[in-house]
């Protein structure tokens, strides 16, 4: 019998000791006969029946050949000529089951923040505007390719969505009216600089329980350093008084912001502060540039150690908070321990080209509103509906992991491969895994695993009252 390395990983809590099943992302707590099992593994590249006769002489017979059965199970080890699988059979994906899309409204938008990859962006005046018979087209594509569906979501995305608002109206009336005849439900978002935002628009978006993103950079000086308008001013001082007005009168759902750390911008405890405890944002999320478009704002390999070591800060606070059964709106632990709880394994890294589509102006079937715009082919269009042999052809690509760094990696269900654009910016591929910040995701992971831990032995209940409620807000 040997020991299936790229199965497992434990994580030392104090004086318990944790199992990773990778291909499960489960977490368990090894006891005693367990870890001595699994030491013998480590000690001996191969075990035998009489390698095993300490341990039946003190556990008994029985017990160990429970353990290794269970062990087997879980293909931790592998033996008797049985090969334990590492990742699943090669696949063809000919199935997509949509319930998101991503309308991509309008091109323009009013500001000229610098890090921004949709290089073509313009004013709103000079933006491409999606037209009506487009997103209707859209709408209904969606309910084409994947009919009967209990729950759909539309996403409104851009340039800046509020741009473009006499569309985003009529949508809402038009999905409303025909899914309600569907019997299904219908989830509208949007991610907005907050500059247009006005008291009526925030009753609208009440009254049809929008789930809104402010996008926003921490305080003043940090926000002030890209988010500029088209005349180069800064915008911090408009978004907040934008952000009280729709924090004190939005209520039908948490209001979440999306923060974007660029080059010389890396204290993620400072800028969470600001906007979680002073501006009052239910959870705040931050997403490291590492290969944008445009180099000189990626963050370089001596800022990423340092904006990891302030998330791991930042964790060990949503840690201490769960342990008084409080909620802490930290997106990104609160995201990857909801992934540890509910047993998540990624074969892909989102649901970009299974789950959900971008469509342009134009109507073409896009991976994600990122790739609106850019060179990479589409993948079908509103009216021919999905390309399924290029976009099967593409996924299958990606969930094959022989031959790359993700192959025996023991975050590949987390991390796979990382975001497609990330790797389409560096690479020109986006296919190819990301690789240049693995160790750093490894180390985020293996932190994750010890706070989902710590939670699990010390107050479980929290999983209960915060994690998967807090996930269908």
């Amino acid at each position: 019998m040997t020991l299936v390395k790229p199965n497992l990983h434990r994580v030392d809590v104090d004086a318990r000791q944790m199992l990773f099943h990778i291909p499960s992302s489960g977490i368990f707590e090894l006891d005693g006969l367990s870890r001595e099992l699994l030491a013998l593994f480590d000690a001996q590249e191969r075990v035998t029946e009489s390698d095993l006769e300490p341990l039946n002489r003190r556990f008994g017979h029985a017990e160990v050949d429970e353990v290794l059965s269970e062990l087997r199970t879980l293909e931790i080890i592998s033996g008797d000529g049985r090969v334990a699988r590492i990742n699943p059979d090669p696949q063809k994906v000919e199935k997509f089951p949509l319930t998101t899309v991503v309308l991509n409204v309008n091109t323009g938008c009013n500001l000229s923040c610098t890090y921004c990859y949709k290089e073509d962006l313009t004013t709103p005046s000079k933006g491409e505007k999606m037209a009506y018979d487009t997103a209707i087209k859209s709408v209904e594509m969606l309910l084409r390719e994947s009919p009967d569906q209990p729950h759909y979501n539309v996403v409104f995305f851009g340039g800046e969505p509020l741009s473009n608002m006499p569309l985003i109206r009529e949508v809402v009336a038009y999905c409303e009216e025909r899914f309600a005849k569907l019997d299904a439900t219908v989830d509208f978002t949007l991610t907005t600089n907050a500059t247009l935002l006005t008291e009526e628009l925030v009753d609208w978006f009440n009254a049809h329980r929008f789930g809104l993103t402010i996008s926003m950079d921490g305080p003043k000086a940090m926000h002030d350093k890209n988010r500029i308008t088209v005349g180069g001013q800064g915008t911090y001082d408009v978004v907040k008084r934008k952000v009280d007005m729709l924090l004190k009168r939005y209520n039908a759902r948490p209001v979440g912001c999306r923060v974007t750390l660029t080059r010389g911008v890396t204290d993620v405890e400072t800028i969470f502060d600001h906007l979680y405890s002073e501006l009052g944002f239910f959870e705040v999320g931050f997403g490291p540039v590492t290969s944008g478009d445009i180099a000189e704002f990626n963050l370089t390999g001596e800022e990423l150690v340092e904006v990891f070591a302030g998330m791991k800060r930042l964790g060990a606070r949503y840690l201490e908070s769960a342990l008084r059964n409080e909620n802490f709106g930290y997106g990104n632990m609160h995201q990857l321990i909801t992934d540890m709880y509910e047993g998540n394994k990624k074969l892909v890294p989102c649901g970009a080209g299974v789950g959900l589509l971008a469509v342009d102006k134009d109507g073409g079937l896009n991976l994600c509103h990122r790739f609106t715009g850019s060179d990479l082919p589409t993948f079908g269009t509103v009216e021919s509906g999905i390309d399924k042999a290029s976009l099967g052809a593409f996924v299958e690509k990606r969930l094959d992991r022989s031959n790359t760094g993700c192959e025996t990696c023991r975050i590949r269900n987390l991390c796979s491969g990382g975001c497609y654009h990330e790797s389409y910016a560096k690479y020109g591929d986006p296919t190819h895994p990301s690789y240049h910040y693995c160790d750093l995701m490894r180390d985020w992971v293996d932190f994750g695993v010890e706070v989902y831990s710590r939670i699990m032995l010390e107050n479980p209940g929290f999983f209960e009252a915060h994690v998967s409620p807090r996930r269908s807000a």
